[in-house]
């Protein structure tokens, strides 16, 4: 299959062979922050340096959803629909309500501001996890430089309570995050301090307690090549299908490459979309991308 590297019959059943990788829109400055809005049949991602949250439909095409989204980065879904969106410029995390309001839900951690949110998950119960790398503050270009008041960290915010918590700070730049289906295990990748000549770039993988308030450090479960993962998410099955700098990976749950879906340009992020969650959506660069594939994503919404 063109377009495609098949390593095995396990990729081979999760792909298409008639379906053809599809250039969706072009134009943007740099896309991020894929995620699929059913009831309105759309994709919205993010322009970070436009400093706008665009939207495309088949129908339709590309048009501006929100100006200025305050250098918004990663989003998704709370279970009641909301969209949870990651700021860099308002060093925070913030939800869209049903009338169009925006609400700040996180904006420190013990007493100290924020980095610059990143990327986003809901978990089933309701809570919130996001991390907090010091990307969006570091250049003028995705948010403008600001002072660093902590050191990057994964947190999980419960908005019934109001209660954050750092989850873990031994990270150099955490990124994007995804839950396995049944929630018992979260991936997160690292994109290192890129300061730095030889940074840490993998994805690690933890396991999440009963109670869902603790994470066990499961150690590298995979180390992307070439390039490094950024965002990702998890199908049906538990694999993992990250980015990369020559397309998405998909890996399974036992940190194993089962094939590539290759895209002309580095990915930033994905996210599974269309009436049955088969349509991978990849922002990459300028440009956002979509292929069709034999499998649904498991991630919310």
């Amino acid at each position: 299959m063109e377009g495609v590297e098949i390593s095995g019959q396990r990729f081979a059943n999760l792909v298409l062979r008639n379906a053809a990788l599809e250039l969706l829109a072009t134009g943007f400055r740099w896309t991020e922050g894929p995620v699929w809005m059913g009831d309105s049949e759309c994709q919205r991602v993010q322009d970070i340096p436009r400093n706008r949250t665009m939207r495309w439909s088949e129908d339709i095409g590309v048009t501006v959803f929100r100006a200025p989204s305050d250098y918004a980065n990663g989003q998704t879904r709370d279970r009641q629909g909301r969209l949870i969106s990651c700021s860099h410029r308002g060093r925070c995390l913030y939800r869209t309500e049903y009338d169009g309001q925006v609400t700040a839900l996180v904006t420190h951690h013990g007493g100290k501001r924020l980095n610059s949110p990143n990327d986003v998950a809901v978990k089933s119960d309701g809570s919130i996890w996001f991390s907090d790398p010091l990307y969006g503050i570091s250049n003028d270009y995705e948010g403008g430089r600001q002072l660093s008041e902590q050191g990057p960290a994964l947190y999980r915010f419960n908005p019934e309570t109001g209660e954050l918590r750092q989850m873990a700070d031994d990270f150099d730049g955490p990124n994007g995050l995804a839950f396995s289906p049944d929630e018992r295990r979260l991936y997160v990748s690292e994109t290192g301090d890129q300061t730095n000549t030889d940074p840490r770039q993998y994805i690690r993988a933890f396991e999440v307690s009963p109670d869902g308030k603790r994470l066990s450090d499961l150690g590298i479960f995979h180390k992307i090549a070439p390039g490094y993962s950024d965002g990702m998410k998890v199908d049906e099955h538990g694999n993992v299908w990250s980015s990369a700098g020559d397309g998405v990976h998909c890996i399974d749950p036992g940190g194993k490459l089962l094939g590539k879906v290759f895209v002309p340009h580095a990915i930033s992020n994905l996210t599974f979309g269309g009436i049955w969650k088969n349509r991978l959506f990849m922002t990459a660069g300028q440009n956002l991308y979509a292929i069709f594939l034999n499998c649904r994503g498991a991630q919310w919404p």
